[in-house]
């Protein structure tokens, strides 16, 4: 099975070919620019490398959240509009359990976390056994203060992955709390553990696909804040 996968949900933007869990290629660019600008092209010039077009692809699969709401909605629509175009099945992947892929030769427990600010991050935690990541508890915002007893109540240091683990290994360490910080290469979200999330997960259609944002946005959060007050009044 050929995977095409997209991965949005943060900073750095990638896509990924996985051919039956093997990776063929992979992009990236973490230069600024909006995923609007540098994703399709970087799906365009890897499928022409590998002398391929989205018509060989069997699967298209993406971040579908936790994460940037822009990001998210950029790489959703993008493979919405590939799977509508191109009559190909997709799958919608979890953010976090796409960066537990990155703790498999680590081992141990992997908890992946990124900035959520409003002090908090989006978490979830897996064991890797048998070689791939195995769920330990629901994605969700979480604050660190909250997340710390989990952590200590734990066998052994955590795995830590994701745009998150710096801010996340220095509150640990002010905590006394030992923990493992993935390296440079294996820190940020990438489109290879997307592919390697969608893998046995059921398809849908392009128009079953949808974001997972877990919390509303700011503006939504806002406009209820606005309709509170104006109540009280």
């Amino acid at each position: 099975m050929l995977i095409l996968s997209f991965e949005s949900s943060a900073r750095a933007a990638s896509v990924a070919l996985v051919r039956d869990g093997h990776l063929v290629s992979q992009s990236t660019q973490c230069s600024g620019l909006t995923h609007s600008r540098t994703l399709l092209p970087m799906a365009e010039d890897m499928l022409k490398n590998a002398e391929l077009t989205v018509k060989d692809v069997d699967v298209l699969a993406v971040a579908q959240g936790p994460g940037s709401f822009t990001g998210i909605r950029i790489g959703v629509s993008t493979v919405k509009g590939l799977a509508w175009g191109a009559e190909k099945p997709c799958v919608g992947v979890s953010t976090l359990e796409a960066m537990a892929w990155h703790g498999v030769a680590a081992g141990g427990v992997i908890c992946p976390v990124m900035d959520a600010r409003r002090g908090q991050v989006y978490n979830a935690l897996f064991a890797i056994r048998g070689g791939k990541p195995v769920r330990l508890c629901p994605d969700r915002p979480i604050a660190l203060d909250e997340l710390l007893p989990e952590l200590q109540a734990l066998a052994e240091p955590v795995f830590l992955v994701g745009d998150g683990a710096a801010m996340t290994a220095a509150f640990l360490e002010k905590a006394g709390l030992p923990f493992r910080l993935a390296p440079e290469n294996l820190v940020w979200q990438d489109a290879w553990g997307v592919a390697m999330a969608a893998m046995g997960k059921p398809c849908v259609s392009g128009d079953k696909l949808l974001p997972v944002y877990l919390r509303l946005s700011q503006a939504e959060r806002e406009r209820q804040e606005r309709l509170a007050a104006e109540a009280v009044e």
